[in-house]
């Protein structure tokens, strides 16, 4: 249950309660991911009913509904398919094992159900393909993908930085995701159901270096690896780095490890350093969103936007028309680069993207 009190259900940082026109019946499919995106909004979603929760872990569901009172009465499935055969949940929260991830969102497409799930969408690029298909047979299905990083405060400060020119051009990343490697769940140990490093953290970052940078990511080359001895860490990759290409000739860098220190303050160290032709922008945990320009000395930006929920945004966007901070053509080009960024891994090789 790391994995789904890591957010703290977070007790409702978007202060006024959300209105819908109707009623919305949610069920949520596995609890090996981030069940706490679609479940801790629900506080501040009166209009959201949470129906049902399908997992083979009887003692996590319980523990899920001890969670949050807006789990409390949700219906407990053994299996999803019974679940989604029972339930006439309206959306489903897809929060699985990679290994058991596309069956479930093709069974959701199949049923008429609209859905968020993990990331990536699939742990391979023909389960992906299977994906388009089904949705390209079922237009009236609406989706999403829990990338939540890119709705907090930090990010979408930077996202402002490079839309308002203050930095010029960007054609440098650095991005890091750092973590602890203690407590994870048995299901990370198994490359089956983990799907790797890359795809399951590194898809945060792939997708925050392309949605505060504006630039797009042309070319990957990998090398990943596990590197010491830690007994209980199975199959997992500790160590990954990843050099990019961008669509006007930069460069952008991803280095992720789960080789925190237990001594060290938070279980993660989350870092995004956009280097443009004017100015340097950037964030870290330790000093926060900093900004400094060939105008403007070192400053450190305290004035940053408001977090928001990607569960709510994409609620809003099915039930309310708006359009969706998070398309349809970043949850699947982002799938695509981190599978992509595995693959180069695998085979050694650059990969166009």
């Amino acid at each position: 249950m790391a994995d789904l009190t890591r957010r703290q259900w977070w007790a409702s940082a978007f202060a006024a309660a959300v209105r819908f026109p109707a009623p919305i019946r949610v069920a949520v499919i596995g609890l090996q991911g981030h069940p706490g995106e679609v479940i801790g909004p629900l506080a501040d979603l009166p209009d959201v009913e949470l129906v049902a929760i399908a997992d083979r872990d009887a003692a996590g569901i319980e523990r899920a509904r001890k969670s949050s009172p807006r789990a409390a009465r949700a219906r407990a499935y053994p299996d999803f398919r019974q679940m989604l055969e029972r339930e006439n949940a309206d959306v489903v929260g897809v929060c699985n094992a990679a290994d058991e991830r596309t069956p479930a969102i093709l069974e959701c497409i199949r049923r008429g159900r609209h859905w968020i799930a993990e990331k990536p969408l699939a742990n391979q690029r023909a389960e992906l393909a299977s994906i388009r298909q089904a949705l390209s047979a079922n237009p009236k299905i609406r989706f999403s993908m829990l990338l939540p990083m890119r709705f907090d405060s930090p990010y979408l400060a930077l996202k402002q930085i490079v839309d308002s020119g203050a930095i010029g051009e960007v054609a440098n990343i650095s991005a890091q995701k750092s973590y602890k490697f203690r407590n994870q769940p048995e299901w990370k140990r198994r490359h089956s159901s983990y799907g790797g490093t890359l795809p399951w953290i590194g898809s945060h970052m792939v997708d925050l270096m392309r949605f505060t940078s504006g630039r797009e990511l042309k070319e990957v080359f990998t090398w990943q690896g596990q590197v010491g001895r830690f007994p209980d860490i199975g199959e997992m990759e500790n160590t990954t780095g990843s050099l990019f290409r961008l669509d006007n000739g930069g460069v952008a860098a991803l280095h992720m490890d789960f080789l925190r220190p237990d001594a060290a303050p938070t279980h993660g160290d989350d870092r995004l350093r956009l280097a443009g032709t004017r100015g340097v922008a950037e964030y870290l945990a330790a000093t926060g969103v900093t900004l400094v320009t060939e105008s403007r000395k070192p400053e450190v930006i305290t004035d940053l936007p408001p977090k928001r929920s990607v569960f709510v945004d994409f609620l809003e966007s099915v039930y309310k028309g708006k359009t969706p901070a998070l398309s349809a053509e970043d949850v699947f080009r982002v799938s695509e680069i981190v599978l992509a960024a595995r693959e180069s891994a695998e085979q050694g090789l650059p990969v166009r993207l």
